[in-house]
């Protein structure tokens, strides 16, 4: 019988975990700020913040992966020890890349995932790294998929992870030193300014080599090629193929994004939920992918791609857009202001754009997730209003919020 997979979706706020656990994710992964690849995101937890977590995943049976795959410095060993000492009673894993921090979790008996950017892609390194402790195993994302099968096969004894959504890295499982070389930041700490997502001026020019052997620029150009996204890599989805790699024997299907808004991460963990169970109900059909699809374009994506999993880079791998490709956005329109458990119905206040009857909106708060409806009759005290402009406020029906949450119109393009 085909193995269902654990959806391993992004949290980067409470939030982004609301909406995760709610789009039915089986677990999710976050950061603590320090020692991970997303430190400089301001996309991370704190460490008072680890009972509230842990509180609201196992409530639902939902498993905690912290992510500790920065590699680490001299300097920084009892930091890292402290961490893993303070966590380890609220997660079910550490997501690890550097051989000292393996140490550290063997040394405190701590479960741990190795990370994609130790770029394990061979079934020896998957039975190497077995060994050493690890339970779980995040193959390097320039693996085939029938590569992926022969190593799931070869090393039963441990699980295997493996990338099926999400913005992809130009270089190998994200070991660039363009950021570095560039800005000081450095990718293999979390800090990286994604200089590959630029346009880029490429122009080719002739050279010659005089008696001694030195190149000496001969022409100003031979060619130019206009600006363009030349480095930046398309975005993985991998829904068309679903059925494929649960066949392939994968334990995992992590969803990339800790660095994206809370619709995306419902949006997508909902869209896997689906392809998934519908996989294993047999009734996973080329209907059901088109409207998967359709659903994960509305928020922020690149062009799309089957990443590396049916063959090497080419061309096709690049995007030509600078910009998202989402068919959805949002526009902020105000706060919920009270809410009236009973009745079911919120007050907003009306900040920026103005709130319709039948406009799309949805609610994101850190309790709350992500709340999508239609607005339905509009109320200011005892009368009925078709609009409320900025500056107003409105009552209208709604699913359970709270005060804080935001509010936001949903423009389709």
């Amino acid at each position: 019988m085909m193995r269902k997979p654990e959806i391993l979706s992004p949290a980067g706020d409470f939030t982004c975990l609301q909406a995760a656990l709610d789009a039915g994710a089986d677990a999710v992964y976050f950061g603590l700020g320090l020692f991970n690849m997303r430190a400089r995101s301001g996309v991370n937890f704190k460490e008072e913040d680890l009972p509230e977590i842990a509180r609201r995943c196992h409530e639902r049976g939902v498993k905690a992966y912290l992510a500790l795959n920065a590699i680490m410095f001299e300097d920084e060993q009892n930091a890292v020890e402290r961490t893993i000492v303070a966590a380890k009673p609220f997660v079910d894993a550490f997501i690890v890349s550097d051989w000292g921090v393996i140490s550290l979790c063997r040394r405190h008996g701590a479960v741990f995932h190795v990370s994609t950017q130790m770029s394990t892609s061979n079934s020896a390194a998957v039975g190497f790294l077995a060994s050493q402790g690890a339970s779980r195993v995040v193959l390097a994302r320039e693996c085939t998929l029938s590569e992926v099968k022969r190593m799931a096969a070869a090393v039963p004894s441990v699980e295997i992870e493996c990338f099926v959504h999400g913005a992809q890295c130009v270089a190998e499982s994200g070991r660039c030193f363009m950021s570095h070389d560039a800005f000081g930041k450095s990718a293999c700490r979390g800090e990286c300014n994604q200089p590959c997502r630029r346009k880029f001026l490429v122009k080719a020019v002739d050279f010659f080599e005089d008696d001694e052997g030195n190149p000496v620029h001969e022409s100003d150009t031979a060619f130019v090629v206009g600006a363009h996204t030349v480095m930046s890599a398309r975005d993985l989805c991998s829904l068309g193929f679903v059925d494929r790699l649960m066949d392939a024997g994968i334990s995992s299907f992590k969803i990339e994004g800790r660095a994206r808004n809370a619709e995306y991460v419902k949006t997508v963990t909902t869209a896997y939920r689906r392809a998934v169970d519908a996989v294993v109900a047999g009734e996973y059909t080329p209907t059901l992918v088109d409207t998967l699809v359709e659903s994960v374009k509305t928020v922020f994506h690149r062009e799309f791609s089957n990443g590396l999993y049916f063959g090497r880079p080419g061309a096709d791998q690049f995007t030509d857009s600078e910009n998202s490709l989402a068919t959805a956005v949002k526009r902020h329109v105000g706060v919920v202001i009270d809410y009236f458990l009973k009745a079911g119905i919120a007050q907003v206040k009306i900040q920026d754009h103005s709130l319709s009857v039948g406009d799309e909106i949805q609610i994101h708060g850190s309790t709350t997730g992500v709340l999508e409806l239609v607005a339905g009759d509009l109320r200011r005290d005892d009368e009925i209003v078709q609009c409320a402009e900025r500056g107003t406020w409105v009552t209208l029906k709604t699913p359970r919020c709270r005060v804080g949450d935001k509010v936001f119109f949903v423009e389709r393009r």
